[in-house]
């Protein structure tokens, strides 16, 4: 991620000669949502920065209780970037949360967890840096409808991409007729790809707030699009997926229309993932690397994939982290669930993309999507992988075959495993099998993770009737 300032005296001289008049402090919650808190320039000071600022971490879910909700925001004054949005020249820095009673990095706060997990490594003797390359899809909608009653529920989104409008007409210009179709956006040219300003537009964005833009093209689905940007060490990668995603909602919402990363918005359509590439190193070298083995992987990176896969239904709770999740990790749409890995190939969980050299050999888990929070999914990827390595774990595979192809008798004949289908399965999972997150994620942690989910995702989701069950039921 490219720095404008690299300390807080080069911060106030970075804000004076931009006129800026407003600091935005902002931080991740458990899901992996981002809140902020704006100062006035003119009311901090060096040491304020440096020490911290007070806020109420009572009101932030899954966090404090209220008799103990004094909580201190550190900003990371590294972090620091122009806010492209706002009216008033406002400074954006991403921010760790200190807990006042422990006197440490707060146990519940994901970027703080995931600096725990850097540290973890170092001290493993394993690697010093761990290098991750997000990839993360979205949908830009022209218009989105919800409604969740005792009685009623529907949900109603719109593009002018989506083959249902080919019987339509626009009052303004009729109908355009050009459109993708579904599975078939990857990747037609305008007028077909109705997206090219706009990608064209968050891409420059992007580097404005620093970040290396490598690419920008419209996906599979209908109304689908990603914009490819440089990987990062494990801190970096999730920062600059947080900046992606408030990049792209808000230049879709600047120009009339809504961005989501929701994995599965469209039924029978390629849904959103975030796939995630993976490398660690040591004293400058690739320890993934191995010159004539399968795909050039070395033994350590084996063994890395196999703690992934062995943990990936426990990890699968914070990497596919929503029930809308599982909608997506269906036969059929090019998201793998079949715990393998293999050379080049699309359909194992876990692939080993194509790339000449050293410095390019990586592994990519294609399982993981973007409604995940990316300091949480990273470090429960690096937290199996090093159990991998200590246990020397090898994985299934490598399978070179189309796994899509399998039926479930053959998946079970092969003895391989799969993500689960459920939220409730992937958190199940996660509270038997969490002995390889301790190291970085402490029991309250865990606990407060698995209670969240359950009260917020799994039981609302599983006490609601859908159309389908109407469709399917109400006969009976």
């Amino acid at each position: 991620m490219g720095k404008f300032v690299n300390n807080v005296d080069e911060f106030f001289r970075f804000c004076a000669d931009n006129d800026v008049k407003f600091v935005d402090l902002r931080f991740t919650d458990i899901k992996g949502a981002w809140h902020h808190l704006t100062y006035l320039l003119s009311a901090l000071d060096k040491d304020m920065l440096s020490n911290g600022l007070p806020f109420d971490g009572s009101s932030i879910e899954a966090w404090q209780p209220i008799n103990k909700s004094d909580m201190i925001l550190k900003p990371d004054i590294e972090t620091a970037f122009l806010d492209p949005f706002t009216a008033d020249p406002t400074i954006i820095v991403f921010c760790d949360v200190f807990d006042i009673y422990k006197g440490e990095l707060y146990e519940k706060c994901p970027r703080s967890i995931a600096k725990k997990a850097l540290k973890y490594l170092e001290e493993s003797g394993i690697g010093d840096v761990a290098f991750f390359g997000p990839e993360n899809e979205f949908f830009i909608f022209d218009d989105v409808q919800i409604k969740d009653e005792i009685n009623e529920s529907f949900y109603r989104v719109d593009s002018e991409e989506g083959e249902w409008n080919d019987p339509s007409r626009n009052d303004d210009f009729g109908n355009i007729g050009h459109r993708p179709r579904t599975k078939g956006g990857y990747f037609p040219v305008a007028p077909t790809d109705s997206m090219v300003d706009l990608r064209a537009e968050m891409m420059q964005v992007l580097e404005e707030v620093g970040l290396e833009v490598v690419l920008g093209h419209h996906e599979v689905a209908q109304a689908q699009g990603e914009i490819g940007v440089k990987f990062g060490t494990l801190v970096e990668a999730a920062d600059n997926v947080q900046k992606y995603k408030y990049v792209v909602r808000m230049v879709a919402h600047l120009n009339g229309k809504t961005a989501t990363f929701m994995p599965k918005p469209l039924f029978g359509d390629n849904g959103n993932g975030m796939h995630v590439h993976q490398s660690i190193w040591k004293d400058g070298k690739n320890l993934f690397y191995k010159e004539g083995e399968y795909g050039n992987l070395s033994e350590t990176a084996r063994h890395y994939m196999g703690g992934v896969l062995k943990h990936a239904q426990a990890v699968a709770a914070f990497t596919n982290a929503t029930t809308n999740s599982y909608k997506r990790l269906i036969p059929g749409f090019e998201a793998p669930s079949i715990l393998t890995y293999s050379s080049q190939n699309r359909s194992a969980s876990i692939r080993i993309p194509y790339g000449a050299g050293e410095k390019a050999t990586r592994i990519e888990t294609r399982f993981p999507d973007s409604s995940a929070c990316p300091y949480l999914a990273f470090t429960a990827l690096l937290l199996a992988g090093i159990d991998g390595i200590k246990n020397k774990y090898e994985p299934v595979g490598p399978m070179d075959i189309d796994l899509f192809e399998l039926s479930l008798d053959e998946i079970r004949e092969k003895g391989i495993q799969q993500m689960p289908h459920t939220l409730r399965e992937a958190v199940e999972a996660m509270i038997k099998d969490n002995d390889f997150l301790k190291p970085v994620m402490s029991d309250a942690f865990i606990d407060a993770y698995k209670t969240y989910k359950f009260e917020t995702q799994i039981w609302p989701d599983e006490s609601r009737p859908t159309a389908f069950e109407f469709k399917t039921t109400y006969s009976c």
